[in-house]
């Protein structure tokens, strides 16, 4: 990791990627030669910007290029998560205590063949499908859940304008109340920086 730009509180800058299709579903890609399911993201190297990090997972990770998907959408802020503690590569320097996320929705404008994993020695993934909206929620680990849920949150408005698809039944109770006061969070910080910057241009002017 000794490119990645890792911050002073820990959090390792990276991007995540949310590939749909005409049809609204998604792509979750299965961990090269493990069980666990999850959408593409990476590590963004020192002097690259969220962009430029995205495009080169895309293809390394996926197999596609810039040629390949519309960008439809990227979330407003970093998303974080931390690391269960057993995650957590204690020898290293500096210590990565989790991931903060910029993460990106697209849309495959080519065709399923495009996908393909052949463009690193060591592959991230060795398959993929197509899954409803909700699906990645259940299916990534748990620790990733509700960073998940707060960038579909945030991002599937650019698919689904007249609303989003319903809530699973299959949710637990305290999942919906997990990322409900997740969203309610996430509304507060936003209303407060529009405030902030309201305050400033009336200051400004």
């Amino acid at each position: 990791m000794n490119n990645d730009y890792i911050d002073s509180d820990g959090f390792r800058a990276n991007v995540g990627i949310i590939l749909s299709n005409d049809d609204g579903r998604l792509l979750l890609a299965g961990r090269a030669g493990g069980k666990g399911w999850q959408f593409p993201q990476g590590g963004m190297l020192r002097g690259e910007c969220p962009k430029q990090a995205m495009y080169r997972e895309l293809y390394e990770e996926v197999g596609l290029t810039s040629e390949d998907v519309a960008v439809l959408g990227e979330t407003e802020d970093w998303l974080c998560y931390r690391l269960p503690d057993h995650f957590i590569r204690h020898g290293n320097k500096p210590i990565c205590i989790g991931q903060k996320q910029r993460w990106f929705l697209l849309r495959l404008t080519g065709t399923d063949n495009c996908i393909n994993f052949d463009q690193s020695d060591t592959p991230e993934f060795d398959r993929w499908r197509w899954v409803e909206f909700w699906d990645p929620i259940k299916e990534v680990i748990y620790f990733k859940r509700r960073v998940y849920a707060q960038a579909l949150h945030e991002l599937g408005p650019h698919l689904y304008p007249d609303g989003l698809p319903p809530q699973p039944r299959w949710w637990p109770k305290h999942w919906r109340a997990m990322f409900e006061k997740d969203l309610r969070r996430v509304a507060e910080l936003q209303s407060k920086r529009f405030d902030d910057g309201e305050a400033d241009h009336a200051e400004q002017e």
